[in-house]
């Protein structure tokens, strides 16, 4: 007997995957909808602001950034921000409705003389009500010790692409390097951000092994971003071909299948997105955004764009002063967190936009 199609997996074969992108697109994105629905408000949307702490001059050769060392690609280098300016940003962001802060930084690895700043950025951060996540390259099991102790809430590390191809792009760490952070981020108990960029070159076989990597890690990502390609001229994938924006899709629409607890980020690419994509998107499963006209050193639609956006497709953005931790207790959080009907389907959601748990909701149903 199959699985449930909303069933929390972590053994996907290849072929079962295959099957899922060759479905016709139609199909794809309503069972993509349905499973949505299963543990999500379709229509509210996580937001998140990214902000860059250190750019330039990193050492690895990722063939697809800016700011790597190995290119010219004319970014001016900048030093670690200081602790204010970085509060700064972090104020305007969450003033604006991101409930997440990000902040990464072009490294291999952070050096020693840089963590005390660094735990003070997510201390200082976290204390305005924001949750925090940071980018900072590999960890080692005590560097990410070092930030679950200082309350950081997310931490991202990509893997790109799928261990086949990754050789294509990367060659100055290796998949199981990236693969031995998100461990350790995971041993730390901090929540893993991990996902992957589309439209590198690869085929659809490579899609499928990335989403199949992060399917089946001991436990899913709880934010898995997906990003398209942003070409920045200088680097070796500056010239790389266009990928079609309903393969794109597809991919959303699988992650989401294979990942139904997972908050689905559109991240970089959206500036070359038409409204009608996003929308897509969206319906394919995606339930977060970066929010902001900057994503590190590439252009992101303008924060008022995104409202409007919003406005059209019925959207809402979670209000980050409701937000509450994911280690809360279902019932503790419909104790203090007013549950609210969605009046299309009956169901019942969070503040977070997630179900609550089963027995809450027949518990509900027989209130009502």
């Amino acid at each position: 007997m199959s699985a449930p199609m909303d069933s929390v997996r972590h053994d996907w074969q290849r072929a079962e995957i295959e099957a899922l992108f060759a479905l016709p697109f139609n199909d794809l994105l309503f069972q993509a909808a349905s499973v949505h629905r299963q543990h999500f408000d379709a229509n509210a949307v996580q937001v998140s602001t990214l902000l860059s702490i250190k750019t330039g001059a990193c050492p690895e050769d990722c063939k697809y950034c800016s700011q790597s060392g190995h290119y010219n690609t004319e970014l001016e280098k900048e030093k670690l921000l200081e602790v204010q300016k970085v509060l700064e940003e972090a104020r305007a962001a969450k003033e604006k409705g991101a409930s997440r802060f990000c902040m990464g930084a072009a490294w291999r690895s952070p050096r020693d003389k840089d963590m005390p700043y660094v735990l003070d950025m997510v201390r200082q951060v976290k204390a305005m009500g924001l949750e925090t996540c940071m980018t900072l390259g590999m960890l080692t099991d005590e560097q990410a010790g070092e930030l679950a102790e200082a309350g950081l809430d997310y931490y991202n590390h990509n893997l790109d692409t799928s261990p086949e191809y990754y050789s294509q792009i990367i060659s100055t760490r290796t998949y199981n390097d990236r693969l031995d952070t998100l461990a350790h981020v995971r041993d730390a108990g901090i929540k893993v951000c991990a996902g992957g960029i589309i439209g590198m070159g690869e085929d659809r076989n490579d899609r499928i092994g990335l989403l199949q990597q992060l399917a089946n890690l001991p436990a899913h990502p709880e934010s898995v971003p997906i990003n398209m390609l942003v070409k920045i001229k200088g680097t070796p994938l500056a010239e790389v071909d266009d990928l079609d924006p309903f393969e794109f899709v597809r991919t959303v629409a699988v992650a989401r299948i294979l990942m139904p607890e997972s908050y689905v980020r559109l991240s970089a690419g959206r500036q070359e997105m038409n409204d009608q994509t996003q929308a897509l998107c969206f319906m394919a499963g995606a339930n977060s955004i970066f929010y902001g006209e900057r994503l590190l050193t590439t252009d992101n639609p303008e924060t008022n764009a995104d409202r409007v956006l919003f406005q059209r497709l019925g959207l809402h953005a979670l209000d980050p002063r409701q937000e509450c931790s994911d280690e809360a207790t279902e019932g503790a959080l419909l104790d203090t967190v007013a549950a609210r009907e969605n009046p299309a389907s009956g169901l019942y959601y969070d503040a977070m936009g997630k179900r609550p748990a089963k027995d809450v909701l027949k518990k509900r149903a027989t209130e009502h």
